[in-house]
Parts: structure tokens; C-alpha cells; sequence
């Protein structure tokens, strides 16, 4: 590990709500919820008053996008059921997610970050590296001029990690939320990381973690101190090896500032289950829909693809994908349909179906020789 190197992590402040909240800021410190397909913005009454939709008052399948600290001290979180997120705070206001305010002060805060160095990674709307090594600055000073741009250009918080590495960082942004500045140095990994539970580490999810208790590791402390046999025996040579380097907080990995992505994918999930053969044109409706807006964000963002996946989720929560690889690249949206609809023939339509997805891998650069080859239009099978 190389302890003269200072990367940052940072996360913006429960990023979807605390930009709904310039919109309502007189909702700050309030439970706020956003997600939901029938949740509608506030509109105002006869008496100029806003009339709030409470998570009591919604009914359908819908998920919690985000939710303000307020709302994480209830208990609901982003990826839990509406429904289920009524029960734990039912007075809790709802709001619409609005994706393009989103990826406008994802844009606003990124942009104020490079106004200070370019060594930037992008790592999502609302989370980025930074590599502040040669920035000739305190860290302190230069973690709260970094703040402070990103304030006046969006109005929003943030919190910031600063460490020698990606890994560390990464865990530090998240120590001292909301609006927080955490350093750490190599010497300070045992009295400040390891007493942090494992799934602190990015990278150990839900299973990994479960894994991890049956071995009575629930720190990471414990998992640096356990034998790096037992790890490669229960997780297999390569997770069991990065197991312990990441324990000991080692990561070698660089400030990426540009990348390919790998693939795009559009998906959509049904306010009912939509039964194959009784909802047929609605399913064809959204499945050419969805394969439409996906040639639209390849065409966007300037790639072509030579493989479509499908996925389906059944009403029984099964998922199932598919794959379809051609001879030659494409980015019409009739082709990109042609493609999703041989994939489609190639999986098992008995149940009603909850969720359809479409993807777009194996991405190359779009150029004048991309062509759709396009023989007949697919007859779905349902």
C-alpha cells in the first residue's frame, strides 16, 4: 500500500430526496419516501397549500427509490416495497422520482468537482473518486474546498472519504453522513476499520455477509485475523485472497477517469402481473417500447451492440435471461426487436409475467457501417 497516495470518496447526501427537497424545501426534516409509479407531485389547493400523498395513502408495487435520513431512521430503505415501507412509517410523504432533475445535478456537482482536477472517476449519478495526490493542498483544507464547490453549484451536501485507496475511501464517505469529512491513514486502519462490521466493505453483499456470521466473522477485524485457508476453502482461491486484502484495507486499483460501459438496458416492471396470451398487445406494446428507447440510448451515447438479452421476472419473483449474439453490430430499434424476439422465443411464458427487461451488450463505437439488418418483423410469442 502506498501511504503518500490521497484518494476521496464522494457520496452526495441522500442524493434523489435531498434534490426533491429544493423543490419542497419545507420538508426538510421530514420522513420523505420517493419511488412509486402512482405517485404524483404535489399540487397545490384552493387555500395555496400543498396537498401531500402520505405512504399510507399508496397502493400498488411499487419501491422506495430513496428516502430522506428521516425516513432511514424508520426503517425504509431504497429497494424496499412501498407497501411494506406504509407499515414502518405511514405518515411518511411520498413523492415522484424525477430522474432528469437528477442527472442535472449529478452533471452540476461532477462538473464543479473537475473545476478542481480532473483526476476524477465516475462511479454513478451520485458518487465519484478523486485522486488528490498531487494536488498541492492540506487534505483538510482541500476536502472542504471540494464540499463547498460542490454546495454552490447544486445547493447540496456531501459527505468525503480520504484515504490511500479506493476501498478505504469508499468506507469512510459513509462514516460521518450527513455532510462529512473522514481522513484516515494507514495507521489508523485497526483502531477505526477493523472495529466496523464486514459488510462495511464494499463488495461483501447480503450472501457473502450471511457466509461470513456462520464462520463467527462478523467484523472486519475478524475477518483479517481469520486464516486466509479458511476463506480460499469456504469462498474459493480468488474472493477468499481479495477477503483478506481487503480486511487489511489493500487495494491497488487506479483513478479510472475514462471508461467504456459495458452494456445499456432498459426495463420496466408491470403495476399487475400481464398475463402472455388475455394482455398480448399490451405485452407487445411495451416490449417494442422498451427495445425503441433502448436504440435511442445507444444512439445517444454513440455505441452499437452485437448481442440482446432479455429478462423476464415471473409473478412467482423467478427471474429468467436470455442472450442473443449476432454475426454483425447493430442500433436500429427494429433490429434491436428482431434480435429481443428470438430471445424471447427460447423461454418458458406459462406464468404471468411481473417484469420485462432488454439489454444491450457486447458494445462497440457507432460508426456510418452500423446498419440494421432486418429480414421480417418477429412475431412475438405472446
Amino acid at each position: 500500500m502506498n501511504p503518500s497516495r490521497r484518494i476521496a470518496h464522494l457520496d452526495m447526501d441522500a442524493f434523489f430526496a435531498s434534490v426533491e427537497l429544493l423543490s419542497f424545501p419545507e420538508l426538510k426534516g421530514l420522513p420523505v419516501v420517493v419511488g412509486g409509479r402512482n405517485a404524483t407531485v404535489p399540487a397545490e389547493n384552493a387555500q395555496g397549500q400543498r396537498e401531500l400523498l402520505r405512504l399510507r395513502q399508496y397502493a400498488g408495487r411499487g419501491v422506495v427509490t430513496t428516502s430522506t435520513y428521516e425516513a432511514r431512521s424508520l426503517g425504509v430503505f431504497s429497494g424496499m416495497g412501498l407497501m411494506k415501507s406504509a407499515i414502518l412509517a405511514p405518515d411518511a410523504i411520498l413523492l415522484p422520482a424525477n430522474f432528469e432533475a437528477y442527472r442535472h445535478y449529478s452533471r452540476l456537482f461532477k462538473a464543479a468537482v473537475l473545476s478542481i482536477t480532473p483526476q476524477v472517476e465516475d462511479r454513478g449519478i451520485d458518487e465519484i473518486y478523486i485522486d488528490l495526490t498531487q494536488i498541492d493542498l492540506p487534505t483538510l483544507p482541500l476536502a472542504k474546498r471540494i464540499k463547498q464547490a460542490v454546495l454552490d453549484a447544486t445547493g447540496l451536501t456531501c459527505s468525503i472519504g480520504i484515504s490511500p485507496n479506493k476501498l478505504l475511501s469508499k468506507i469512510c464517505s459513509d462514516l460521518d453522513k450527513p455532510n462529512g469529512i473522514t481522513i484516515l491513514s494507514v495507521e489508523e486502519i485497526q483502531t477505526r476499520i477493523w472495529p466496523l462490521a464486514a459488510k462495511k466493505i464494499n463488495g461483501i453483499g447480503p450472501k457473502a455477509n450471511q457466509k461470513l456470521a456462520s464462520l463467527n466473522i462478523h467484523t472486519i477485524g475478524e475477518l483479517a485475523a481469520a486464516p486466509v485457508e479458511l476463506l480460499v476453502a469456504e469462498f474459493g482461491r480468488a474472493t477468499g485472497l481479495w477477503l483478506n486484502r481487503a480486511a487489511h484495507g489493500i487495494d491497488e486499483r487506479e483513478i479510472v477517469t475514462e471508461s467504456e460501459p459495458k452494456s445499456l438496458s432498459r426495463e420496466t416492471t408491470f403495476e399487475r402481473d400481464l398475463h402472455v396470451k388475455h394482455d398480448r398487445s399490451r405485452l407487445t406494446e411495451i416490449f417494442t417500447d422498451l427495445c425503441m428507447r433502448l436504440a435511442n440510448d445507444l444512439a445517444r451515447k454513440g455505441y452499437a451492440t452485437r448481442t440482446i438479452g432479455i429478462k423476464l421476472k415471473y409473478a412467482d419473483f423467478s427471474v429468467i435471461t436470455r442472450d442473443f449474439t449476432l454475426p454483425s453490430d447493430i442500433s436500429e430499434g427494429a433490429a434491436i426487436r428482431q434480435a429481443a424476439g428470438e430471445c424471447l422465443r427460447r423461454v418458458p411464458l406459462q406464468q404471468k409475467i411481473r417484469l420485462l427487461g432488454v439489454r444491450a451488450g457486447n458494445l462497440s463505437p457507432l460508426n456510418k457501417e452500423h446498419t440494421a439488418v432486418v429480414d421480417e418483423q418477429v412475431d412475438l410469442p405472446f
